[in-house]
């Protein structure tokens, strides 16, 4: 993947240098450090600041690492685990043989570089459009889904009690917290109304059992080689729950980017899925649950997109992002009716 740099007067940061405030970091974080090379900030990321570099000096190649961090005067939406979190359960993933990123170093005040973390750097691609259609990923694609299911199981077993502080959803609470922000949002979708109808009546009272929950778990937040799956990104959204969630948010149509014959992912079937998920030690997978929170997802989704509309047509956030993503809101309705369409 290559990264596209931000144009340094566009960059904001809280040290006085920013550059020399990351190489005294690195070269205590990597012993034999001695410059920064090929420095630059990724475009991914829309609340998050990820920085591409390499580590140089004595060492026998250049370490390639990333700092993420949150941009200065940042304020993390209430659902988000935090960005010192993230770095946790980061940590915690790697160690249970999660494929995830080595975490070097968690910022402190005295690093003058603000809120993140430091970890080394893995090759890959994430960009959904690439893994579906690119010929050096043909190979694995079949394989994929099978893959993704062992990481999950091996996600939801890790230790509740090595788990930092989370959110704990249940789909009733969650429902409700979806629905407050539908109703303030003041843009009435039928579909939508049904579809809460049908998830408020079919809501589980209790989770099977209760883990670790990624809670973004897709394609778009894998990175991935001809190999297969070689990182999962972006734990902002992690909390404990019911662990099926996991396994629907991936089968959701819009991560399926227009494959929409292929469940998961776009490149691979639920029973592929369940089956690399039982393999690994995860529980029997009930397909009923799964569809229950591929259903939420798409709603979730929906109401995401209503909001952004909504802040952009108050002025509040007028970016292109916002803009373009908003108008999918009719993409989960016809996902939605699909889904509910009686079989």
């Amino acid at each position: 993947m290559t990264p596209k740099s931000a144009p340094a007067a566009a960059i904001e940061t809280d040290a006085d240098d920013f550059g020399t405030a990351l190489l005294m970091l690195v070269r205590r974080a990597i012993p034999g450090t001695r410059e920064l090379g090929n420095l630059v900030r990724l475009s991914g990321g829309a609340s998050q600041e990820t920085w591409a570099f390499d580590s140089t000096g004595t060492l026998p190649l250049p370490h390639r690492m990333i700092l993420r961090r949150s941009p200065p005067g940042y304020i993390a939406p209430f659902r988000t685990a935090g960005i010192e979190t993230e770095a946790q359960l980061m940590q915690l993933a790697y160690d249970a043989g999660v494929p995830s990123p080595l975490v070097r170093h968690v910022l402190t005040p005295s690093d003058n570089l603000g809120r993140g973390f430091l970890m080394d750097r893995v090759e890959g691609e994430t960009i959904p459009r690439k893994i579906l259609r690119d010929k050096a990923f043909a190979d694995i694609r079949p394989k994929l889904a099978f893959q993704l299911g062992g990481i999950l199981a091996r996600i939801h077993a890790i230790d509740k009690a090595k788990l930092p502080e989370l959110r704990h959803i249940t789909a009733a609470s969650e429902l409700a917290e979806l629905k407050n922000a539908y109703k303030k949002d003041g843009q009435p979708r039928p579909v939508f109304d049904v579809a809460f109808r049908w998830l408020e009546e079919r809501a589980p009272k209790d989770a099977i059992r209760e883990t670790l929950v990624h809670g973004d778990f897709r394609n778009g937040n894998l990175m991935i080689g001809p190999d297969g799956v070689r990182a999962v990104l972006d734990w902002e959204l992690a909390h404990t729950g019911d662990p099926m969630e996991d396994l629907g948010w991936v089968c959701v149509n819009s991560w399926r980017f227009g494959n929409i014959d292929k469940p998961v992912g776009g490149f691979g079937e639920i029973a592929d899925l369940a089956e690399g998920y039982r393999t690994a030690g995860g529980e029997t997978v009930d397909l009923a649950r799964i569809k229950y929170w591929e259903t939420f997802g798409s709603l979730r989704w929906g109401v995401m997109c209503l909001g952004m509309l909504a802040r952009f047509t108050s002025g509040e956030d007028r970016s292109v992002e916002r803009a373009v993503i908003s108008r999918r809101a009719s993409e989960n309705e016809i996902d939605l009716l699909r889904l509910l369409a009686p079989r």
